[in-house]
């Protein structure tokens, strides 16, 4: 099974064809097609390590789940409530390692 580690806003993902993952969100429109370094990636048998890209289209931007910061200090009458939606952009995984094809 082709698999491959990608980076992608300080964060790494492992992807295969035909998936759909939530990257942080990038700066393409929705159907536009991206490309995405890859640190590893595997055909099942080799492992090679940089150098290709992943194709991916993107499917959708959006907002995730809201998350609640809730900070209390007991006998003091303090409390301090903080929410926060985290943007990300939806992709959908079109090939793994279709780069420059480099023999090791």
């Amino acid at each position: 099974m082709a698999y491959a580690i990608i980076q992608s806003g300080g964060k790494q993902f492992r992807v295969s064809e035909g998936e759909v993952v939530r990257i942080p969100s990038i700066s393409a429109e929705v159907g536009a097609s991206v490309d995405i370094e890859s640190l590893l990636h595997t055909d099942g048998d080799t492992v090679h390590v940089g150098g290709d890209q992943v194709k991916a289209t993107v499917v959708e931007h959006g907002r995730g789940k809201k998350v609640i910061v809730f900070k209390k200090k007991r006998r003091k009458q303090y409390k301090k409530i903080h929410g926060h939606r985290q943007d990300f952009t939806a992709v959908r995984i079109e090939s793994v390692g279709a780069g420059s094809d480099k023999s090791d």
